[in-house]
């Protein structure tokens, strides 16, 4: 069974281009969802910098699954010209790297008060964006449920969703991410926005203290959702965003003989861990190819 393509956040690994690729390809991923690259944020190349960086992923035979960009990660109140130009140029360099998702956010809304009351000017935003991307016919843009931005429950991601419909919008899933804001994965969100899941951010948490664990170890359901995803037939991404620190537990898995040399950095252990607990559930659990 081959539903899942495996890829990855690697600035996690370290900001340096070659331990990127090189821990990429210690654990077997052959592409990569573009964040930052020695110490730069995609969305601050220039052209002239995407063009370089996509050779040398030419070269070592990586391919880029989504520019993990940050539109849509700046206030609702503040002014938004500026923001769509950086867009702009986003849609440019994914084009150079034939990326064939962006991701973004739906902004973020001031501690004490109702997301519902920027619902309208939310929706302006985004038809913005996608008045713009309407020149990148393959690119689809893909809105990650976040903490505190409009689109953090289920039902607001639905609401964007359904009132843009538009086929260049569709969702990243983020298990985490939901259940850092007290949202059961499955039924209720998975089940409300799986006609339109493009995308899948493999990264779990607990509800008891919303820290961060690999899959399988929180509240997240990965693996059920996962599931839920093949008997849809979904064909797609599945991205490591680990956001690991040294968790409770680490050692342990370190005992278990999970695939960390001695050596490697703490960023190339944590990824490494993230990596050999979503191979544990889609290769052993689900008999899946990783690839």
């Amino acid at each position: 069974m081959d539903n899942f393509i495996v890829t990855g956040f690697a600035d996690e690994i370290s900001p340096d281009f070659e331990n990127q690729v090189s821990v990429l390809k210690k654990n077997g991923i052959s592409h990569i969802e573009i964040r930052g690259i020695d110490g730069k944020n995609v969305s601050d190349f220039s052209i002239e910098e995407a063009q370089l960086y996509k050779q040398k992923f030419d070269d070592a035979g990586i391919k880029v699954s989504s520019i993990g960009s940050p539109i849509g990660k700046i206030n609702i109140e503040e002014a938004f010209s500026e923001h769509l130009e950086k867009f702009k140029h986003v849609l440019a360099i994914a084009e150079i790297f034939n990326s064939p998702y962006i991701r973004m956010f739906s902004f973020f809304i001031d501690e004490g008060k109702n997301a519902d009351d920027f619902k309208e000017e939310v929706l302006n935003r985004w038809r913005q964006f996608l008045a713009v991307a309407k020149d990148y016919p393959k690119i689809t843009l893909l809105h990650e449920n976040e903490k505190d931005i409009y689109g953090d429950l289920p039902e607001r991601c639905f609401t964007l969703i359904e009132e843009l419909a538009n086929p260049q919008l569709k969702v990243a899933f983020d298990p985490a991410n939901f259940v850092q804001c007290d949202v059961e994965v499955y039924p209720r969100a998975y089940n409300l926005l799986k006609d339109q899941i493009a995308y899948m951010h493999i990264k779990d948490a607990k509800f008891s203290d919303h820290k961060v664990t690999p899959a399988g170890m929180g509240d997240g359901q990965v693996q059920r959702v996962l599931e839920e995803l093949v008997s849809q037939d979904f064909r797609g991404f599945v991205s490591l965003e680990p956001h690991l620190s040294i968790f409770d537990g680490f050692a342990e898995l370190e005992k278990e003989n999970v695939s960390i040399s001695a050596e490697a950095s703490d960023g190339e252990k944590l990824f490494t861990v993230a990596s050999d607990a979503l191979k544990t559930i889609l290769v052993d659990g689900m008999k899946q190819e990783w690839k």
